[in-house]
């Protein structure tokens, strides 16, 4: 069994080091094409368009997602604006585009947007502004469902609800 030298250590630590700063150095560089958005999503940061799909949730049906799931607010006298903002970030657009893209399953002709302050677009679907909820990691993730605050009440957008499930009644009949 040969043994290692004290160089040789040293060299290959060296190396190591080299290949790992290599790495760091490449991440990072292909990391700056990419920005973190306000909800958490990572999205290109030259992207075109914001994409709107639909997902199929086993409790709700089916719901919009971009990224992550997307809700609507529905307004108290506040409005979501400032604070708000930091738990419940709009979906907006890229500067210069009017209307997202409609993905799978998702009405081109639902999609819209409204200005917000300070001249950026916020997407609509049927007329409702867009939200993700910041405790929200993934698509599918509805966290943010029923809650009530100061800014109103929030909800899922549905598309489709689930299919009717049949149960069995006692004697063998289904019942609906």
């Amino acid at each position: 069994m040969r043994q290692t030298t004290h160089h040789e250590h040293v060299t290959r630590g060296v190396l190591v080091g080299r290949i790992a700063a290599g790495v760091v150095a490449v991440g990072g560089l292909s990391a700056s094409a990419f920005a973190i958005s306000t909800a958490g999503a990572v999205t290109n940061s030259a992207a075109k368009s914001v994409v709107i799909s639909t997902m199929k949730n086993a409790k709700l049906g089916t719901i919009l997602v971009s990224g992550k799931t997307v809700y609507a607010l529905k307004a108290s006298k506040v409005g979501c604006v400032g604070q708000c903002t930091k738990i419940w970030p709009e979906v907006l657009l890229p500067k210069g585009v009017t209307k997202a893209t409609a993905g799978k399953g998702v009405s081109a002709s639902k999609l819209g947007s409204v200005m917000r302050s300070g001249g950026v677009r916020q997407v609509t679907y049927s007329g409702k502004a867009l939200y993700w909820f910041t405790y929200d990691a993934a698509a599918g993730q509805v966290n943010g469902n029923g809650v009530k605050d100061t800014w109103g009440s929030w909800s899922v957008v549905v598309t489709a609800k689930p299919a009717a499930t049949t149960t069995t009644k006692p004697g063998g009949g289904y019942g609906y």
